[in-house]
Protein backbone atom coordinates (compact mmCIF):
# COMPACT_ATOMS: atom_id res chain seq x y z
CA UNK A 1 0.00 0.00 0.00
CA UNK A 2 1.11 3.59 -0.65
CA UNK A 3 2.87 5.47 2.10
CA UNK A 4 0.64 7.84 4.08
CA UNK A 5 1.76 11.30 5.18
CA UNK A 6 0.16 13.05 8.15
CA UNK A 7 0.71 16.79 8.58
CA UNK A 8 -0.97 18.25 11.65
CA UNK A 9 -2.82 20.39 12.52
CA UNK A 10 -5.00 19.35 9.59
CA UNK A 11 -7.22 22.42 9.75
CA UNK A 12 -6.39 26.07 10.34
CA UNK A 13 -3.07 26.40 12.18
CA UNK A 14 -1.38 29.51 13.56
CA UNK A 15 2.23 30.29 12.73
CA UNK A 16 3.36 29.98 16.35
CA UNK A 17 1.57 26.66 16.84
CA UNK A 18 3.76 23.52 16.90
CA UNK A 19 2.93 20.87 14.34
CA UNK A 20 3.40 17.14 13.82
CA UNK A 21 4.80 15.35 10.79
CA UNK A 22 4.41 11.58 10.62
CA UNK A 23 4.31 8.78 8.04
CA UNK A 24 3.24 5.15 8.00
CA UNK A 25 3.19 2.24 5.51
CA UNK A 26 6.86 2.69 4.74
CA UNK A 27 9.44 -0.01 4.27
CA UNK A 28 11.20 -0.86 7.56
CA UNK A 29 14.35 1.27 7.96
CA UNK A 30 13.54 3.06 4.70
CA UNK A 31 15.80 6.09 4.06
CA UNK A 32 13.83 9.30 3.38
CA UNK A 33 14.45 12.91 2.50
CA UNK A 34 11.91 15.48 3.61
CA UNK A 35 11.77 18.80 1.80
CA UNK A 36 9.88 21.94 2.75
CA UNK A 37 9.31 25.09 0.70
CA UNK A 38 7.61 28.39 1.40
CA UNK A 39 7.27 31.53 -0.73
CA UNK A 40 7.05 34.89 1.01
CA UNK A 41 5.07 37.92 -0.15
CA UNK A 42 7.90 39.00 -2.45
CA UNK A 43 7.91 35.54 -4.12
CA UNK A 44 11.28 34.72 -2.52
CA UNK A 45 11.51 30.98 -1.99
CA UNK A 46 12.62 29.55 1.37
CA UNK A 47 13.64 25.89 1.45
CA UNK A 48 14.90 23.23 3.84
CA UNK A 49 15.63 19.52 3.56
CA UNK A 50 16.43 16.88 6.14
CA UNK A 51 17.27 13.17 5.96
CA UNK A 52 15.45 10.59 8.08
CA UNK A 53 15.04 6.83 8.38
CA UNK A 54 11.82 4.96 9.10
CA UNK A 55 11.70 2.73 12.14
CA UNK A 56 11.54 -1.08 12.17
CA UNK A 57 7.76 -1.05 11.73
CA UNK A 58 7.88 1.27 8.70
CA UNK A 59 6.76 4.40 10.51
CA UNK A 60 8.28 7.86 10.89
CA UNK A 61 7.33 10.45 13.50
CA UNK A 62 9.47 13.56 13.67
CA UNK A 63 8.62 13.91 17.36
CA UNK A 64 10.57 10.68 18.00
CA UNK A 65 12.93 10.24 15.05
CA UNK A 66 16.18 12.22 14.93
CA UNK A 67 17.16 14.09 11.80
CA UNK A 68 20.24 12.50 10.22
CA UNK A 69 21.54 15.57 8.42
CA UNK A 70 20.67 18.33 6.05
CA UNK A 71 19.12 21.55 7.38
CA UNK A 72 18.92 20.18 10.92
CA UNK A 73 20.31 17.33 13.00
CA UNK A 74 18.85 15.52 15.99
CA UNK A 75 15.36 15.55 17.40
CA UNK A 76 13.83 18.60 15.72
CA UNK A 77 10.05 18.19 15.14
CA UNK A 78 9.79 21.77 13.77
CA UNK A 79 13.22 21.94 12.14
CA UNK A 80 11.79 21.87 8.62
CA UNK A 81 10.13 25.20 9.37
CA UNK A 82 12.67 27.15 11.41
CA UNK A 83 15.60 25.93 9.30
CA UNK A 84 14.17 27.36 6.07
CA UNK A 85 16.75 29.37 4.11
CA UNK A 86 16.02 31.93 1.40
CA UNK A 87 17.18 31.54 -2.20
CA UNK A 88 18.05 35.25 -2.14
CA UNK A 89 21.07 36.17 0.06
CA UNK A 90 20.46 38.22 3.23
CA UNK A 91 16.69 37.96 2.85
CA UNK A 92 14.64 38.35 6.01
CA UNK A 93 11.31 36.50 6.21
CA UNK A 94 8.77 39.15 7.15
CA UNK A 95 4.97 39.07 7.11
CA UNK A 96 3.10 42.20 6.15
CA UNK A 97 -0.28 40.96 4.91
CA UNK A 98 -1.35 39.12 8.05
CA UNK A 99 -4.86 38.14 6.86
CA UNK A 100 -3.21 35.98 4.20
CA UNK A 101 -1.48 32.81 5.46
CA UNK A 102 1.90 31.51 4.40
CA UNK A 103 1.72 28.09 2.77
CA UNK A 104 4.27 25.48 3.80
CA UNK A 105 4.75 22.67 1.28
CA UNK A 106 6.20 19.32 2.34
CA UNK A 107 7.47 16.61 0.03
CA UNK A 108 8.75 13.18 1.11
CA UNK A 109 11.22 11.46 -1.21
CA UNK A 110 12.66 7.98 -1.16
CA UNK A 111 16.36 7.74 -0.33
CA UNK A 112 19.09 10.09 0.81
CA UNK A 113 21.37 10.85 -2.10
CA UNK A 114 21.76 13.46 -3.36
CA UNK A 115 18.49 14.94 -2.00
CA UNK A 116 16.19 12.00 -2.45
CA UNK A 117 14.61 10.04 -5.31
CA UNK A 118 10.96 9.23 -6.06
CA UNK A 119 8.31 11.47 -4.53
CA UNK A 120 6.41 9.27 -2.07
CA UNK A 121 4.02 11.86 -0.65
CA UNK A 122 3.22 15.57 -0.68
CA UNK A 123 1.15 17.87 1.53
CA UNK A 124 0.61 21.57 2.15
CA UNK A 125 -0.31 23.43 5.31
CA UNK A 126 -1.61 26.98 5.67
CA UNK A 127 0.00 28.72 8.62
CA UNK A 128 -2.10 31.70 9.66
CA UNK A 129 -1.30 34.85 11.60
CA UNK A 130 -4.88 35.60 12.60
CA UNK A 131 -6.75 33.26 14.90
CA UNK A 132 -10.22 32.59 13.54
CA UNK A 133 -12.51 35.38 14.74
CA UNK A 134 -9.80 37.95 15.50
CA UNK A 135 -10.60 41.26 13.78
CA UNK A 136 -7.96 43.42 12.11
CA UNK A 137 -8.92 47.09 12.44
CA UNK A 138 -6.80 49.88 10.86
CA UNK A 139 -6.46 52.86 13.21
CA UNK A 140 -6.20 56.47 12.02
CA UNK A 141 -6.94 58.60 15.08
CA UNK A 142 -5.39 62.07 15.20
CA UNK A 143 -1.70 61.32 14.55
CA UNK A 144 -1.80 57.67 15.58
CA UNK A 145 -1.18 55.15 12.78
CA UNK A 146 -1.67 51.58 13.88
CA UNK A 147 -3.55 48.33 13.47
CA UNK A 148 -5.76 46.97 16.24
CA UNK A 149 -6.36 43.25 16.69
CA UNK A 150 -9.57 42.58 18.61
CA UNK A 151 -10.97 39.31 19.80
CA UNK A 152 -14.59 38.28 19.16
CA UNK A 153 -17.29 39.41 21.53
CA UNK A 154 -17.91 42.59 23.45
CA UNK A 155 -16.12 41.91 26.71
CA UNK A 156 -12.81 43.69 27.31
CA UNK A 157 -9.43 41.99 27.12
CA UNK A 158 -6.02 43.04 28.49
CA UNK A 159 -4.36 45.52 26.13
CA UNK A 160 -0.84 45.43 24.70
CA UNK A 161 0.95 47.90 22.42
CA UNK A 162 3.53 46.24 20.15
CA UNK A 163 6.34 48.37 18.65
CA UNK A 164 8.93 47.29 16.10
CA UNK A 165 12.48 48.55 15.72
CA UNK A 166 14.73 50.69 13.56
CA UNK A 167 13.37 49.42 10.25
CA UNK A 168 10.30 51.64 10.71
CA UNK A 169 6.98 51.07 8.96
CA UNK A 170 4.13 49.03 10.38
CA UNK A 171 4.67 45.34 11.09
CA UNK A 172 1.67 43.45 12.41
CA UNK A 173 2.66 39.78 12.53
CA UNK A 174 3.77 39.67 16.17
CA UNK A 175 0.78 41.69 17.40
CA UNK A 176 -1.64 39.49 15.45
CA UNK A 177 -0.17 36.34 16.99
CA UNK A 178 -0.23 37.83 20.51
CA UNK A 179 -3.92 38.67 20.04
CA UNK A 180 -4.65 34.99 19.48
CA UNK A 181 -3.60 34.33 23.08
CA UNK A 182 -6.27 36.53 24.64
CA UNK A 183 -5.03 40.12 24.32
CA UNK A 184 -6.34 43.21 22.56
CA UNK A 185 -3.17 44.16 20.70
CA UNK A 186 -2.19 47.36 18.91
CA UNK A 187 0.65 47.23 16.35
CA UNK A 188 1.92 50.81 16.40
CA UNK A 189 3.96 52.58 13.70
CA UNK A 190 6.01 55.64 14.61
CA UNK A 191 7.92 56.55 11.46
CA UNK A 192 8.25 55.75 7.75
CA UNK A 193 4.59 54.86 7.36
CA UNK A 194 1.80 56.77 5.60
CA UNK A 195 1.68 60.35 6.96
CA UNK A 196 4.22 59.75 9.72
CA UNK A 197 7.73 61.26 9.39
CA UNK A 198 9.88 59.44 6.86
CA UNK A 199 12.93 59.62 9.11
CA UNK A 200 13.35 58.91 12.80
CA UNK A 201 14.76 62.15 14.16
CA UNK A 202 13.44 62.53 17.71
CA UNK A 203 11.48 60.22 19.99
CA UNK A 204 8.47 62.41 20.79
CA UNK A 205 6.73 60.58 23.61
CA UNK A 206 3.53 62.59 23.30
CA UNK A 207 2.78 60.61 20.11
CA UNK A 208 2.99 57.36 22.06
CA UNK A 209 0.92 58.91 24.84
CA UNK A 210 -1.84 59.50 22.29
CA UNK A 211 -1.71 55.83 21.35
CA UNK A 212 -1.98 54.83 25.02
CA UNK A 213 -4.98 57.11 25.52
CA UNK A 214 -6.65 55.56 22.50
CA UNK A 215 -6.09 52.08 23.92
CA UNK A 216 -7.31 52.92 27.42
CA UNK A 217 -10.47 54.59 26.14
CA UNK A 218 -11.40 51.66 23.90
CA UNK A 219 -14.37 49.65 25.29
CA UNK A 220 -12.70 46.32 24.45
CA UNK A 221 -9.53 47.07 26.43
CA UNK A 222 -9.53 46.11 30.08
CA UNK A 223 -7.76 48.72 32.20
CA UNK A 224 -6.59 50.30 34.30
CA UNK A 225 -3.19 49.70 32.65
CA UNK A 226 -1.78 48.12 29.51
CA UNK A 227 1.31 46.17 28.51
CA UNK A 228 4.13 47.23 26.21
CA UNK A 229 6.10 44.91 23.92
CA UNK A 230 9.06 46.14 21.86
CA UNK A 231 12.15 44.89 20.10
CA UNK A 232 15.40 46.79 19.46
CA UNK A 233 14.60 50.51 19.11
CA UNK A 234 10.97 49.61 19.79
CA UNK A 235 12.05 48.19 23.15
CA UNK A 236 13.68 51.51 24.04
CA UNK A 237 10.47 53.28 23.05
CA UNK A 238 8.57 50.98 25.42
CA UNK A 239 11.03 51.57 28.26
CA UNK A 240 10.68 55.33 27.71
CA UNK A 241 6.89 55.09 27.76
CA UNK A 242 6.96 53.04 30.95
CA UNK A 243 9.30 55.60 32.56
CA UNK A 244 7.32 58.73 31.74
CA UNK A 245 3.71 57.77 31.04
CA UNK A 246 0.98 56.56 33.37
CA UNK A 247 -0.99 53.33 33.24
CA UNK A 248 1.77 50.97 32.07
CA UNK A 249 1.25 47.70 33.92
CA UNK A 250 4.00 45.54 32.36
CA UNK A 251 6.82 46.01 29.85
CA UNK A 252 8.80 43.54 27.73
CA UNK A 253 12.10 44.69 26.22
CA UNK A 254 13.57 42.39 23.56
CA UNK A 255 17.20 43.33 22.88
CA UNK A 256 16.67 46.91 23.97
CA UNK A 257 19.40 49.15 25.32
CA UNK A 258 17.61 51.38 27.89
CA UNK A 259 19.54 54.30 26.38
CA UNK A 260 18.72 57.16 24.08
CA UNK A 261 20.96 55.84 21.36
CA UNK A 262 21.10 57.97 18.23
CA UNK A 263 18.26 60.49 18.67
CA UNK A 264 16.89 62.67 21.49
CA UNK A 265 14.03 61.46 23.66
CA UNK A 266 11.62 64.30 24.31
CA UNK A 267 8.67 64.47 26.70
CA UNK A 268 7.22 67.74 28.03
CA UNK A 269 10.18 69.59 29.60
CA UNK A 270 12.50 66.56 29.64
CA UNK A 271 15.09 65.90 26.94
CA UNK A 272 17.40 62.89 27.10
CA UNK A 273 20.49 63.37 24.91
CA UNK A 274 21.59 60.58 22.57
CA UNK A 275 24.52 58.35 23.41
CA UNK A 276 25.75 58.75 19.86
CA UNK A 277 27.92 56.65 17.58
CA UNK A 278 30.89 56.82 15.25
CA UNK A 279 30.56 54.97 11.97
CA UNK A 280 34.35 54.98 11.57
CA UNK A 281 34.38 52.16 14.13
CA UNK A 282 32.34 49.91 11.85
CA UNK A 283 34.18 46.90 10.45
CA UNK A 284 33.70 44.54 7.56
CA UNK A 285 33.38 40.95 8.75
CA UNK A 286 34.99 37.95 7.08
CA UNK A 287 31.69 37.36 5.26
CA UNK A 288 31.93 40.83 3.70
CA UNK A 289 28.97 42.12 5.71
CA UNK A 290 29.25 45.17 7.94
CA UNK A 291 29.79 44.70 11.69
CA UNK A 292 28.46 47.70 13.68
CA UNK A 293 28.58 46.35 17.22
CA UNK A 294 31.43 48.72 18.18
CA UNK A 295 30.10 51.94 16.65
CA UNK A 296 28.20 53.02 19.77
CA UNK A 297 29.92 55.43 22.11
CA UNK A 298 31.22 54.16 25.44
CA UNK A 299 28.77 54.14 28.33
CA UNK A 300 30.74 56.50 30.57
CA UNK A 301 29.26 56.50 34.04
CA UNK A 302 27.39 53.22 33.53
CA UNK A 303 23.86 53.35 34.90
CA UNK A 304 24.28 57.05 35.74
CA UNK A 305 25.00 58.07 32.15
CA UNK A 306 22.78 61.06 31.18
CA UNK A 307 21.70 59.26 28.00
CA UNK A 308 20.10 56.45 29.99
CA UNK A 309 16.33 56.22 30.16
CA UNK A 310 15.18 56.77 33.80
CA UNK A 311 13.70 53.29 34.08
CA UNK A 312 13.62 53.54 37.87
CA UNK A 313 10.47 55.63 37.38
CA UNK A 314 8.53 52.68 35.98
CA UNK A 315 5.60 51.48 38.07
CA UNK A 316 5.02 48.05 36.57
CA UNK A 317 7.37 45.05 36.20
CA UNK A 318 9.86 44.76 33.36
CA UNK A 319 10.98 41.63 31.52
CA UNK A 320 14.31 42.00 29.73
CA UNK A 321 15.10 39.45 27.01
CA UNK A 322 18.62 39.68 25.61
CA UNK A 323 20.57 37.66 23.07
CA UNK A 324 24.15 37.17 24.17
CA UNK A 325 25.33 37.00 20.56
CA UNK A 326 23.53 40.19 19.49
CA UNK A 327 25.90 41.93 17.07
CA UNK A 328 23.75 44.99 16.35
CA UNK A 329 24.58 46.29 19.81
CA UNK A 330 25.65 44.74 23.10
CA UNK A 331 22.24 43.84 24.46
CA UNK A 332 23.65 41.70 27.26
CA UNK A 333 25.80 44.57 28.57
CA UNK A 334 22.99 47.12 28.33
CA UNK A 335 20.62 44.77 30.14
CA UNK A 336 23.13 44.33 32.96
CA UNK A 337 23.47 48.12 33.29
CA UNK A 338 19.68 48.52 33.29
CA UNK A 339 19.42 45.91 36.02
CA UNK A 340 22.01 47.74 38.13
CA UNK A 341 20.03 50.95 37.87
CA UNK A 342 16.77 49.28 38.86
CA UNK A 343 18.36 47.40 41.75
CA UNK A 344 19.93 50.63 43.01
CA UNK A 345 16.40 52.00 43.30
CA UNK A 346 14.95 48.97 45.03
CA UNK A 347 13.41 47.37 41.94
CA UNK A 348 14.22 43.91 40.64
CA UNK A 349 13.61 43.19 36.94
CA UNK A 350 13.06 39.80 35.37
CA UNK A 351 15.97 39.03 33.02
CA UNK A 352 16.44 36.20 30.54
CA UNK A 353 19.74 35.87 28.68
CA UNK A 354 19.88 33.55 25.68
CA UNK A 355 23.36 32.34 24.66
CA UNK A 356 23.83 32.00 20.92
CA UNK A 357 20.97 34.37 20.18
CA UNK A 358 21.26 37.27 17.78
CA UNK A 359 19.34 40.52 17.47
CA UNK A 360 16.02 39.54 15.89
CA UNK A 361 14.30 37.35 18.46
CA UNK A 362 11.04 36.68 16.63
CA UNK A 363 7.93 34.60 17.37
CA UNK A 364 8.44 30.82 17.17
CA UNK A 365 9.56 29.11 13.97
CA UNK A 366 10.64 32.23 12.08
CA UNK A 367 13.94 31.42 10.38
CA UNK A 368 16.84 33.23 12.02
CA UNK A 369 17.91 36.47 10.35
CA UNK A 370 21.76 36.36 10.35
CA UNK A 371 22.12 39.74 8.60
CA UNK A 372 19.77 42.50 7.61
CA UNK A 373 19.63 45.96 6.06
CA UNK A 374 20.11 48.57 8.79
CA UNK A 375 18.77 52.08 8.16
CA UNK A 376 21.47 53.72 10.25
CA UNK A 377 24.15 52.73 7.72
CA UNK A 378 21.85 51.79 4.81
CA UNK A 379 23.78 48.56 4.39
CA UNK A 380 23.45 44.96 5.47
CA UNK A 381 24.81 44.36 8.97
CA UNK A 382 25.50 41.20 10.96
CA UNK A 383 22.75 40.42 13.46
CA UNK A 384 24.44 37.47 15.19
CA UNK A 385 23.09 34.17 16.42
CA UNK A 386 23.55 30.43 15.87
CA UNK A 387 20.59 28.98 13.95
CA UNK A 388 19.56 26.02 16.11
CA UNK A 389 20.15 27.75 19.45
CA UNK A 390 18.45 30.94 18.30
CA UNK A 391 15.41 29.07 16.99
CA UNK A 392 14.89 27.12 20.20
CA UNK A 393 15.22 30.29 22.27
CA UNK A 394 12.55 32.00 20.17
CA UNK A 395 10.06 29.36 21.31
CA UNK A 396 11.04 29.76 24.96
CA UNK A 397 11.06 33.57 24.78
CA UNK A 398 7.56 33.55 23.25
CA UNK A 399 6.20 31.42 26.07
CA UNK A 400 7.95 33.63 28.63
CA UNK A 401 6.44 36.78 27.11
CA UNK A 402 2.91 35.38 27.03
CA UNK A 403 3.23 34.07 30.58
CA UNK A 404 4.58 37.44 31.79
CA UNK A 405 1.70 39.39 30.30
CA UNK A 406 -0.80 36.79 31.47
CA UNK A 407 0.46 37.16 35.02
CA UNK A 408 0.60 40.96 35.14
CA UNK A 409 -2.29 41.90 32.86
CA UNK A 410 -4.70 39.15 33.80
CA UNK A 411 -4.71 37.39 30.44
CA UNK A 412 -3.78 33.87 29.40
CA UNK A 413 -1.02 32.32 27.32
CA UNK A 414 -3.38 29.63 25.98
CA UNK A 415 -5.25 29.82 22.70
CA UNK A 416 -8.55 31.63 23.10
CA UNK A 417 -10.53 29.84 20.38
CA UNK A 418 -11.98 27.29 22.79
CA UNK A 419 -13.21 30.03 25.10
CA UNK A 420 -14.81 32.41 22.59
Amino acid sequence: MAATLSLEPTGRSCWDEPGRIAMCRLTPEQPLTLRTALSDEKAVLFRAHTRYRADASGELDLARAPALGGSSVGLEPMGLLWALEPDRPLWHLLKRDVPKPLVLELGVLDGHEPDGGWLLAWAAQERHFLLLGVRRVPVWVDRVCATFFLLPGLRPFPGIIDISGFRGGLFEYRASLVAGHGFATLALAFYDFEDLPKEYNTMELDYFEEAMCYMLQHPQVKGPGIGLLGISLGADVCLSMASFLKNVSATVSINGSAFSRSRHIHYQQTIIPPLGHDLRRAKVAFSGIMDIVDIWNDIIGGCENPSMIPIERTKGPILFIAGQDDLCWRSELYTQIASERLLAHGKEPQIIFYPGNGHYIEPPYFPMCPASLHKLVNKAVICGGEVRTHSKAQVDAWNQILSFFGKHLGGTQNRTSSRL
